[in-house]
């Protein structure tokens, strides 16, 4: 039987103070202690991290870790669901872990539908390496690597995964905890790839509450599993404008788990030349 649902730890948080982080941090924890006290083992739970501020998060839940290398976040993790499909596997990543670094990770285990929960911490900057610009950085921004100015357009990242076949998108806000709770209970307990873009604020090199604050709204009656109208819901925001920015769940779809294709392969003994030379046959 799983311990108790206390999933604080004794390491001390050195995030920035008023960081988006915190909310993500807080929002986890609750849903993973609700999860297991409604039976899910303590010890099937694996939190995956990347590098950079989001990795802290390891430390500060008292759940299975693992911290991977910059932008393999989501291919170590792909690792540990084919390995255990039973375990629950919830990856953190900022935007340039998951759309820049690791981005072909992304999209395959999106494609694949791999069983695992992404969680991006999207403030559109590198904030641990001191605000340089990301590939969720709009143009205009000042930093360290665009001392005049940033000058790239941004990609709408769930518009690409939506694409590359993910079954499950949404995204959240730091200032919406309990919103951020829905969202990531719902993309835990969902059978296939799930991504939560959250809209997590770096206070320090890129303060984006009041802007946000003003702009965002939550999807009410909205139908995720119409897909012409999560990919319309999806495409709202272009990035480039001070639009509304709607929070939510996106797009549910159904999809054979990567792996269940595979069931019963290897069952019986395969004639190898057999199957070789009706292979060579066909090209010709």
């Amino acid at each position: 039987m799983s311990a108790p649902a206390d999933l604080k730890t004794a390491a001390t948080n050195t995030w920035c103070p008023g960081c988006g982080n915190f909310a993500v941090l807080n929002a986890l924890r609750a849903t993973l202690q609700g999860l297991i006290e409604e039976g899910t083992p303590r010890e099937d739970v694996v939190v995956v991290a990347d590098i950079g501020c989001n990795s802290k998060i390891t430390d500060y839940i008292g759940v299975n870790s693992f911290n991977a290398l910059h932008g393999r976040a989501v291919a170590s993790a792909t690792g540990i669901a084919l390995a255990e499909p039973r375990l629950k596997v919830v990856v953190h990543a900022g935007d340039g872990a998951a759309f820049a670094e690791g981005l072909e990770h992304t999209l395959f285990a999106a494609k694949r539908n791999v069983d695992i929960t992404l969680i991006v911490h999207d403030n559109g900057v590198y904030g641990l390496t001191v605000g340089q610009a990301g590939p969720e950085t709009p143009p205009g921004y000042r930093g360290r690597s665009t001392p005049y100015g940033s000058v790239e357009d941004p990609f709408n990242p769930l518009e690409l995964l939506h694409a590359a076949g993910a079954t499950y998108l949404a995204r959240g806000y730091t200032h919406g905890i309990p919103l951020l709770k829905r969202l990531y209970r719902e993309a835990i307990l969902h059978r296939g790839f799930s991504v939560v873009d959250t809209l997590q604020v770096c206070v320090t090199f890129r303060n984006m509450y009041e802007a946000y604050n003003a702009r965002v709204y939550e999807l009410d009656g909205f139908d995720p599993r119409d897909e012409a109208e999560a990919l319309a819901k999806i495409r709202e925001w272009d990035y480039r404008s001070d639009g509304p920015i709607a929070l939510g769940t996106f797009s549910v779809r159904e999809r054979p788990l990567w792996g269940e294709q595979y069931a019963g392969y290897g069952d019986e003994p395969v004639d190898v030349e057999a199957r070789l030379a009706e292979a060579f046959a066909s090209l010709t």
